[in-house]
Formats: structure tokens, C-alpha cells, sequence
């Protein structure tokens, strides 16, 4: 297959309606429910390189949005796929399941930018998109822009973001509640990164 430069291709992410993952050299993508949109995004990534994989490929038998939820974040969890997409009616519900998962760190979005930070600062590995409010269009390019996006890229001129905002992500990923509560309902190691003055004419 010939891909496209810049395509996900040649580029180490994964993703799934679920996630790409490489197996056999071979990205591999997930989707959940809500088939117009869903299926708008699966077409337009396939056009980009990627192989998805639907675990919702009957749209006339869908489970409840919760339980799609449960089996997309169980593929991050497992260790099937790297990132993930994921749709119900606004995204919410569908969230809410999957961050149930271990190691899933999910969010809602609505917009490219949104979906790009998502990526780039908070290190999400599910995007869940309300199809609602998010038409195919919308979605297929916030799902590029989460996708082909990792943890600190567009600001390596920004002193301390990579530092500040993993940080953010390593305390989450291990959080323990039961410590959290046995340390006064504070963090073991309060100390914050230095993150320098945010570079001029960045909008956001």
C-alpha cells in the first residue's frame, strides 16, 4: 500500500474507535457507536492509511454506549491499541465507561483545536466525540489532529511544557486513592515543574 506523506503510516501512533496499533507493520484503528458518523471517520482514515478496526461493525445490533465504553477502553488496557475513538450522542456517557479502564485517559471534544490538545498536552489516549453535535467532516479531522499528535508536540519552544504537562499525566496514571486519602487528601510530592513564560504570539 502506498501511503500519503505525513500519513499515520509513518508515524508511531495508534488509535481506536479504539486506537492504531502496529501489528505486522500494519496500523490498526477501533470505532464504537452512532454509525453515520462513525463510519464518515473510519472511511476518511482508511483514505489516510490506516487499518480500522470497527468493534461495533453491526450498526443494526449496537450495544448500550456504556458497554461499547467498556470493550473500546479494555483494548487500551490490554494493551491492543496505543489511542482510541469513540462515539455516542455527546460523547459524555461513552467517556465516562471507558475512563473506567485502567490506563485509559479519556476525553471529550468538539473542536480540532481541542482535539489536538488533548494530544499534545494532557497525553489522552481515547477521544470520545459526541455525533450529536459533530458532523463527519468535524470528526475526521479532529480525529487526525489527536492522532498524529503526542505529548508535547507544536511546543518544544515553550521552557518546561513537556515536563510541566507530563507530570500531569504520570500522577493520573498512577493515582491511589486509598494513599491519596492516607496523605490528607494531598499528593505525596507537591512539587510543580518550572514551566517558563509561554512563548509570544502562541494563541493557545
Amino acid at each position: 500500500m502506498t501511503e500519503p506523506a505525513g500519513s499515520p503510516q509513518n508515524q508511531q501512533f495508534s488509535f481506536g474507535l479504539g486506537s492504531q496499533n502496529r501489528i505486522d507493520g500494519i496500523p490498526r484503528a477501533v470505532v464504537g457507536v452512532q454509525p453515520q458518523v462513525r463510519i464518515g471517520v473510519k472511511r476518511h482514515l482508511e483514505k489516510r492509511g490506516w487499518t480500522v478496526t470497527d468493534m461495533t461493525p453491526d450498526s443494526d445490533c449496537l450495544p448500550m454506549y456504556h458497554r461499547v465504553g467498556f470493550l473500546v477502553g479494555s483494548q487500551i488496557s490490554e494493551g491492543e491499541f496505543e489511542k482510541a475513538l469513540i462515539f455516542c450522542g455527546s460523547g459524555l456517557g461513552i467517556h465516562i465507561a471507558a475512563s473506567k479502564c485502567p490506563h485509559v485517559h479519556a476525553a471529550v471534544c468538539e473542536s480540532v483545536p481541542t482535539a489536538r490538545r488533548d494530544a499534545t498536552a494532557n497525553n489522552a489516549n481515547v477521544l470520545a466525540i459526541g455525533a450529536f453535535f459533530t458532523a463527519a467532516r468535524l470528526a475526521s479531522a479532529m480525529a487526525d489532529e489527536f492522532l498524529e499528535h503526542s505529548l508535547g508536540d507544536g511546543y518544544e519552544a515553550w521552557d518546561g511544557f513537556y515536563d510541566y504537562h507530563r507530570l500531569g499525566y504520570d500522577e493520573c496514571e498512577n493515582f491511589d486513592y486509598n494513599s491519596f486519602k492516607a496523605d490528607g487528601f494531598q499528593v505525596s510530592d507537591p512539587t510543580v515543574p518550572a514551566l517558563g513564560p509561554e512563548p509570544q504570539g502562541l494563541a493557545f
